[in-house]
């Protein structure tokens, strides 16, 4: 029997379905080790275990900080476990102890956010290539979520690529009841939704839609995410350009999101990078057809179950969505392909396999 601390500081945050439902199953499947699970104060009611070998601890330390590297090392030696598996690889670069880091993507490293202070996120971005590269030779074993991600891993810090392995993520069923957008209501509309940091394409995929409006007057493009900095200057920049019939729905519930999914014409992902792309599968799995970007490990998510363009070149992403909309054999092949593809996922899998990774990284 052995002890095992699990970073779960990420938790609830956007990025924190992966530690979330790692520990739903885990706390289903493991009753030979015990587990501390540390939280944000915050998230402290918000996880809950019924495996008696689960105990939450309190971590107030924030991610990229110095209380990062001093507190939550300090605690961490006091804790003493057998091992630790980093949610992210954001980490105390001097734990001496045997862990485990997941490592979800190198997109920080290559864009800039324009919500932050430039000098600053530059600096940061220094600090975080070193962390992610010691993180990668002192771990004991690396996960990641897709193939791509392994080989820009084994890339950028020149890591054996035996102690990486690949743990791919999974879409959920909303379960929430369908709750309608009232000003979508009878519109026809494509969507996408997320953050709007430059990666995301956003700008591109506006000026694709632009495009679109000549043969589909009618048209709306809905861009569902907290309406941040970033959101914010997307919708000025198109409202000075007098692009009409983007929809900026700022927050929404999980039932709107369902109702979204499911009367969508289409989904689309612009993406420059990604390290899995959740929302074009969960799209799949609540039956909208989705146009895609071909960059990074999205043909790899997505296989043949998603229409593709060149997020670079506009007319290429004008293009696909017009296919879609306009070919109805396409669409009815995406959609049912679409679903099938989703289903070739498991959040359960993922939590025996890094159990698996868990049971090996002790025994090193």
């Amino acid at each position: 029997m052995s002890h095992i601390a699990i970073d779960a500081r990420e938790y609830s945050s956007s990025t924190g379905r992966y530690i979330s439902r790692l520990l739903k199953y885990l706390d289903k499947l493991d009753t030979g080790h015990d587990y501390t699970v540390l939280l944000k104060p915050k998230d402290m009611d918000k996880a809950q275990f019924t495996n008696p070998r689960f105990t939450k601890l309190e971590c107030p330390y924030k991610e990229f900080t110095f209380q990062e590297q001093i507190g939550f090392l300090q605690q961490l030696n006091r804790l003493n476990p057998d091992l630790v598996h980093f949610g992210k690889d954001h980490q105390p670069i001097l734990y001496p102890g045997r862990h485990v880091t997941t490592m979800h993507d190198l997109t920080t490293l290559r864009f800039i956010n324009p919500d932050k202070n430039l000098l600053v996120y530059r600096f940061k971005q220094g600090v975080y290539r070193y962390v992610v590269k010691r993180a990668a030779h002192t771990s004991t074993e690396i996960i990641t979520p897709t193939k791509f991600v392994k080989n820009d891993i084994v890339a950028f810090t020149g890591v054996d690529p035996d102690k990486i392995t690949v743990t791919l993520e999974a879409a959920d069923l909303i379960t929430d009841i369908a709750e309608p957008v009232a000003s979508l209501n009878g519109r026809r509309f494509i969507m996408y939704i997320g953050r709007p940091t430059p990666h995301k394409n956003l700008e591109r995929l506006i000026q694709a839609f632009k495009e679109l409006q000549g043969s589909h007057p009618d048209l709306h493009l809905v861009l569902a995410g907290k309406l941040d900095k970033n959101y914010q200057a997307i919708k000025q920049k198109a409202e000075d350009e007098q692009i009409t019939n983007i929809v900026f729905t700022d927050f929404v519930s999980e039932g709107q999101l369902r109702w979204l999914y499911e009367h969508c014409a289409a989904y689309v992902f612009p993406s420059l990078s990604e390290g899995f792309g959740l929302p074009g599968l969960e799209a799949m799995m609540h039956g909208a057809p989705v146009v895609s970007s071909n960059a990074t490990c999205l043909p790899e998510v997505n296989g043949d179950a998603a229409h593709y363009f060149d997020p670079l070149d506009v007319q290429s992403i004008a293009d696909a969505i017009n296919e879609v909309l306009t070919d109805k054999q396409l669409r009815a092949r995406l959609i049912e392909s679409g679903y099938a593809q989703s289903l070739k996922f498991s959040w359960e899998r993922m939590a025996r396999q890094t159990l698996a990774i868990y049971n090996h990284a002790l025994q090193q």
